[in-house]
């Protein structure tokens, strides 16, 4: 396991981060329990969550992710030796059983948020707070096409970033970073935080794979020039770059099987192609697709963490292994090439 500076912060982080969006809902807590075990055993220092959690969202389930991570924290100790991560939700239609379904990136929202996270993860500081996705209407979560109608902002970052100034203040936050954001947004809230209006954002939380290397149009070159490195959420695509989904398997238990709303990365034939095509180049050079998958990633120059999940031990262990491939020539040749092909097959 090797360790990158969080932006500019000082902190190092493992090169793969501990996600845990299935835990609660595909996952108990005793195994939950076992995979950050297993994971702080491998080298891994990072643990990404979100208020949200798990996936899919439910009222029933609301916060249990985070409480799993606090009962852990309180029967292990060790607070200090993690860097915790956790996000505050922006608005949205569906989860209304939130704060009365009044959730935005203002004061009110965001206090409220930090609060009730701080206490279900049993701590009194959160290393890294990400807003979760923008509060204004933009591309993200796979959106295609841009309305020139560019309508206000309904809560001005300004504002969302004044919040965050007076929670790393107050020593409620230390770090804070975004996630799921355009290149326009990264640069306003640099650009705000440069005028002193604010903290610095240290970190983007954004999708990337083998299957969506949107990233480096516009965004990538940001990362490195302003040190604000990618956290690269979906690094195996929802599991399809297993391959384990190939030809229409749907393996019991599965996300895929489960949840018709984890589509993404599977619902057009340009998918299901260029996913063949990796494995059947994997397999070729003697390697595991996903391993050869989070490899990829890992080897970018641009991201910090590589954020790994898994619904049991197995899984995980194999993609621990991952950090300490180093992946020839001839492999990253042939992603080139697969890549060509394939540019862009799933939003």
């Amino acid at each position: 396991m090797d360790y990158r500076c969080l932006g500019r912060t000082g902190l190092k982080v493992s090169s793969l981060c501990l996600g845990t969006m299935t835990w609660g809902e595909q996952n108990s807590e005793r195994e939950a329990h076992a995979q950050l075990d297993a994971a702080v055993a491998a080298g891994v220092n990072f643990i990404d969550t979100a208020e949200m959690y798990p996936v899919p969202p439910r009222a029933a389930s609301y916060g249990l992710t985070e409480r799993y991570i606090g009962n852990w924290l309180r029967q292990r100790g060790g607070r200090d030796k993690l860097v915790l991560a956790s996000k505050v939700m922006s608005r949205s239609e569906d989860l209304t059983y939130v704060r009365a379904g009044e959730t935005c990136l203002d004061r009110a929202n965001i206090e409220a948020a930090v609060e009730a996270s701080l206490e279900r993860l049993a701590t009194d500081y959160l290393d890294l707070f990400q807003l979760h996705w923008p509060d204004r209407p933009s591309n993200y979560f796979g959106q295609l096409g841009y309305s020139a109608d560019c309508q206000p902002l309904a809560i001005p970052l300004e504002e969302t970033l004044a919040v965050l100034d007076d929670l790393v203040r107050s020593g409620k936050v230390r770090h804070v970073g975004l996630s799921n954001e355009t290149p326009w947004g990264v640069m306003r809230y640099l650009q705000l935080a440069e005028n002193g209006s604010g903290p610095r954002m240290v970190s983007i939380q954004n999708r990337y794979s083998l299957l969506n290397r949107s990233f480096e149009g516009g965004l990538a070159e940001i990362a490195v020039r302003e040190d604000i490195g990618l956290l690269a959420y979906s690094p195996l695509a929802f599991g399809v770059l297993s391959g384990k989904y190939l030809h229409a398997s749907r393996p019991v238990g599965s996300r895929l099987t489960l949840f018709e709303r984890f589509r993404r990365y599977s619902r057009n034939p340009l998918a299901e192609q260029a996913t063949a095509a990796y494995c059947s180049l994997a397999q070729q050079q003697g390697l595991d697709p996903a391993q050869m998958a989070l490899a990829y990633v890992h080897s970018r120059p641009f991201v910090s963490s590589v954020i790994i999940g898994a619904t049991n031990l197995s899984q995980l262990q194999s993609n621990l292994a991952s950090a300490d491939q180093t992946l020839a020539d001839d492999v990253l040749d042939g992603i080139e090439r697969i890549h060509q092909r394939y540019p862009y097959p799933c939003p």
